[in-house]
């Protein structure tokens, strides 16, 4: 709030000078009254005002910079990109021009674009832990997660006190598979919370053979994760909870609970279902069950019981007929 009243009142005594006929407003003014607007947030405002002083003075950097920071901030990348590359045709040793363009690279896919620029702002400052880190993040983007790490132990002395570098860090690490990224996962989870690192530690658990502690993040996840997210849902981790209870705890009805839960509230990675029918640590029995859940929960179907007792109350043509009656709900 002190900070708005005071961009507001150097706005206010700004204006004011500007709307003097008798004085000739310089862009270094204009610039100050677009700062103050985008300091604000008034981010309309403050690109008009930049605007200005940058038609009064082509050779003003700091306009063009941050003309094209709020570009990048409303999503306007491509807008961002020209304006970061016009800064780096009259000074190609512009580092935070260099950046900037770098991370808008990458914000429109083009990763290898953004990977010379980074090899140039390394060239010019090789001491930067922050450079190291978003080199490293353009390299796991690329899918080298070994080279993404290498960059990263070069600035381990910054990576315990930047959360960024250490998630960084134990995705590297995961995509390699390595037990270690459970360590780094499980050192960010202590001091911060996201129900997607919460479900990539689930995974890293799951890899790394230790079932009682994967089904706890799971579990966890999910209470973390009220509504589906554009990164992750709901489904998916009931999925990976269902394939957790089945592996580790056949026996318990749970996991096939969950498994109808995942397929019904609309997971349709057909990949990782087939996997699963198959896969090597779940018993012959548990498979035919996960391969009778996930037909019937496709189907719409009820749920199997091992009662018969759903199957008894199901009406129609005979909607439950293929299906027997026995301990794991029958075979079709």
């Amino acid at each position: 709030m002190a900070l708005i009243n005071r961009c507001t009142l150097l706005v206010s005594v700004l204006l004011f000078f500007a709307s003097c006929a008798s004085l000739a407003t310089s862009a270094e003014e204009y610039y100050s009254i677009g700062m103050a607007y985008f300091e604000m947030g008034k981010y309309d405002e403050a690109e008009r005002w930049l605007n200005r002083a940058l038609s009064r003075d082509h050779t003003m950097s700091a306009s063009e910079y941050n003309l094209g920071r709020i570009a990048y901030g409303t999503g306007r990348y491509s807008d961002a990109l020209k304006k970061f590359n016009s800064i780096l045709k009259k000074d190609s040793k512009n580092v935070m021009a260099m950046k900037a363009a770098a991370y808008t690279q990458v914000k429109l896919g083009n990763v290898e674009a953004a990977r010379k620029l980074y090899d140039g702002v390394l060239e010019l400052e090789p001491e930067a832990a922050d450079n190291g880190l978003n080199y490293a993040t353009i390299l796991y983007a690329m899918e080298k997660p070994e080279e993404a790490e290498e960059v990263l132990q070069t600035y381990s002395y910054a990576i315990l006190d930047d959360k960024d570098a250490l998630l960084l860090l134990a995705r590297v690490q995961k995509a390699q598979k390595k037990p270690e990224a459970i360590d780094s996962y499980d050192l960010w989870l202590s001091k911060n919370s996201d129900p997607q690192v919460q479900y990539e530690f689930t995974i890293a658990l799951e890899d790394g053979g230790f079932y009682a502690r994967a089904l706890e993040a799971a579990r966890k996840t999910l209470e973390e994760l009220p509504s589906d997210t554009e990164t992750l849902k709901r489904s998916a981790v009931r999925f990976v909870l269902s394939r957790l209870l089945l592996v580790s705890d056949p026996e318990n009805q749970e996991g096939v609970t969950e498994l109808r839960e995942a397929i019904v509230g609309g997971f349709a990675d057909q990949e990782a279902i087939d996997a699963l029918i198959k896969d090597e640590r779940l018993t012959k029995a548990a498979q035919d069950e996960a391969r009778r859940t996930i037909d019937r929960a496709k189907a719409g179907l009820p749920a199997s019981d091992s009662t018969g007792g759903e199957q008894g109350a199901e009406s129609g043509s005979g909607a439950g007929s293929g299906s027997g009656s026995g301990s794991t709900g029958g075979t079709t």
